[in-house]
This record gives C-alpha cells, sequence and structure tokens, in this order.
C-alpha cells in the first residue's frame, strides 16, 4: 500500500539518523569551481559579495555571487588553498555560473575550471563527528569556519552550526570513507540537505537563481555579505536594502504536509493571485511532510496562513530558526 505524501517513509532510517546520530555523507549535490592565478584574490573580490582578502589558508566563508540587479546567481562555501580559491556551490549552476564569472576575466590572470569531477565532497555531522574526524585530521578545526588540511587526504572546514565539510581528491575519496564509516553512519545526500534546511542554511539552485537578493535568503546574517568591502557586482543594490531596511521577504523554515520543490510559489490570505513567496529548499522530514526554507513577505508570516501553490494549497507551519532575524 502506497502511503500517503505527508508521511515520512518507514525505511528512511537515513533521515532519522541525521537527526540523532553521528553521520557522513557524500555530496553529490555539490559541485567545485576552482580559481587560480595570481590575480585570483582581485579578482573574486571585485566579483563576490564576501571579503575575499580575509580568507587565508586557515579560514573559508559564505559568499554569494549576484547579478548587477543583485540577485543571487549562485550562493557558495569559499576556501583557499595553495592552489587557488575553491567555491562549492549547488551542482545544476556549475556550468552557468562558470560561463557568466568568466565573461569578467578579460585580462586579469586568472583561470576559471570545473573541478567537480576532480574533487569530492564529504560532509560529516553528529556528536561523534569529531572524534572520527579527529583520528584523520590531527589538526581539527576548533572553530566556525576554521579550515584545516592533511596531506594526502584532503581540506577540511568545521561550518558555523558544528558541522564538516572535507574536500578530498576523487582517489583518496574511498580510503576517507571507510575510515569515517568505522564511527558514522553513511547516509544520502538528501539527509545532509535537511540537516543545511532544519540550520537555515539556503542554496540556490537552478529553480531559484536571480530570484533573491542576499538579505533575502539571510545570507548576511550567515556571514555570507560583508558591507565593508569595496564594489562588486551587485553591490550597490545589495548595501541599499541593507541600509534602508527595505527587505520586505525573509527566509523562514516551515513544515508543510505535502511534498515541495525548490521553486514553488506561495500564497498568502488577502493578496489574491499574487505569490507571495517561493520556496527555496525543500527535504522529505524525519517527522512527517517536508521541511522548506520559505522565502516569504514577512507581513505575510506575520499576520496571514502562506499556501503551498495556491490560495488552496497546504498551509504552511512554521518552526523558529536557529539563529534570529531582526
Amino acid at each position: 500500500m502506497s502511503l500517503p505524501l505527508h508521511h515520512a517513509k518507514p525505511e528512511d532510517a537515513d533521515l532519522a539518523a541525521a537527526r540523532s546520530d553521528s553521520i557522513f555523507a557524500l555530496l553529490g549535490h555539490l559541485g567545485v569551481l576552482q580559481f587560480m592565478g595570481e590575480d585570483a584574490e582581485s579578482f573574486l573580490q571585485g566579483q563576490l559579495s564576501c571579503d575575499v582578502e580575509n580568507v587565508g589558508l586557515r579560514s573559508g566563508t559564505y559568499g554569494a555571487y549576484c547579478s548587477p540587479k543583485g540577485r543571487m546567481l549562485a550562493n557558495f562555501l569559499l576556501w583557499r588553498e595553495e592552489a587557488g580559491f575553491f567555491m562549492a556551490l549547488s551542482r545544476d549552476i556549475v556550468p552557468a555560473v562558470q560561463k557568466n564569472i568568466s565573461r569578467f576575466v578579460l585580462r586579469s590572470k586568472v583561470k576559471v575550471s570545473d573541478a567537480s569531477n576532480d574533487i569530492v565532497l564529504v560532509g560529516a555531522a553528529g556528536p561523534r563527528a569529531d572524534g572520527a574526524l579527529g583520528d584523520v585530521f590531527p589538526d581539527l578545526p576548533a572553530k566556525p569556519n576554521e579550515v584545516c588540511r592533511q596531506p594526502g587526504t584532503g581540506t577540511i572546514m568545521r561550518l558555523r552550526d558544528g558541522r564538516f565539510v572535507l574536500a578530498t581528491v576523487g582517489s583518496s575519496a574511498p580510503a576517507l570513507r571507510q575510515r569515517l564509516a568505522v564511527s558514522l553512519k553513511p547516509v544520502d545526500a538528501r539527509a545532509w540537505r535537511w540537516l543545511d534546511i532544519r540550520s537555515g542554511l539556503p542554496r540556490v539552485s537552478a529553480a531559484t537563481q536571480d530570484q533573491f537578493l542576499p538579505q533575502m535568503a539571510n545570507f548576511e546574517l550567515l556571514g555570507g555579505v560583508s558591507f565593508d568591502k569595496g564594489c562588486y557586482t551587485g553591490q550597490e543594490i545589495v548595501a541599499r536594502a541593507q541600509h534602508l531596511g527595505r527587505v520586505k521577504r525573509r527566509t523562514f523554515l516551515a513544515n508543510v504536509a505535502a511534498a515541495a520543490a525548490a521553486g514553488d510559489e506561495l500564497y498568502s490570505e488577502g493578496l489574491g493571485d499574487q505569490a507571495s513567496g517561493m520556496v527555496l529548499n525543500s527535504e522529505a522530514s524525519p517527522d512527517g511532510g517536508h521541511d522548506l526554507l520559505a522565502v516569504v513577505q514577512t507581513a505575510s508570516r506575520d499576520s496571514s496562513a502562506v499556501h503551498l501553490k495556491s490560495q488552496g494549497g497546504p498551509v504552511l507551519r512554521f518552526l523558529p530558526l536557529p539563529y534570529s532575524i531582526a
């Protein structure tokens, strides 16, 4: 007998493990762009919302790549190695972002390449993650955004919520997975994406490109936007929205008793057929239904019911984010 859409599958142990166990996952939904050359730092400083000059060999950051209108064409995790800068972003937009950002290289000494097939990304989380990773990386990052490396194994970064992302070359990945599996449960990438949602960490994909200012995705709250650096593409509009306080939409955490997908429109009572928001990310929840990161008008969030896909669609049940929205 088939199960209703609003129930999680009983055999879906991966989601249950992500909630209460120690896990690792291959992050195949993410790709990697590499930026090499003596002008890579200055080039990226003029293109990205984060302060690239402050990214050293021991640190990383979130950031956004925006259109001239300030809308995010991508958001990402950025770190630096001797070989250049590496950007982990949604895999389905890697070719488009590579093509777009390469148009601005001009005479700069920068090479932009797709390293998605060369670098394997692994996520690890849970109470046993530190111990398991400490056996692989003796110099384990202790602080958020801190980066460490182990020759022959790869690079590791601690995220702001305590989870870890590892980047390793493909030839080292099988041995790394075997070592992690001694203490951590391997899970599917959807379990990791659900953890992202519960952490309030958005991911721009092909379905949501060029839709949101960074602030609409709470990205300045996650350290992905610097308001002290110089100009970058879209900076004027992003800065104006921040300083004038005119961000009318924000990203909220919610659950809905139905299947949902990135790009689905949201509707609020009182606005008729005009969409009041959009689903940014969605994954099945171990508690049933789908958990969402939903970009919604703050007025609608506070004063009316928000429906999925239509005015008569399922109602979103809002949940507390792990950080505050001013």
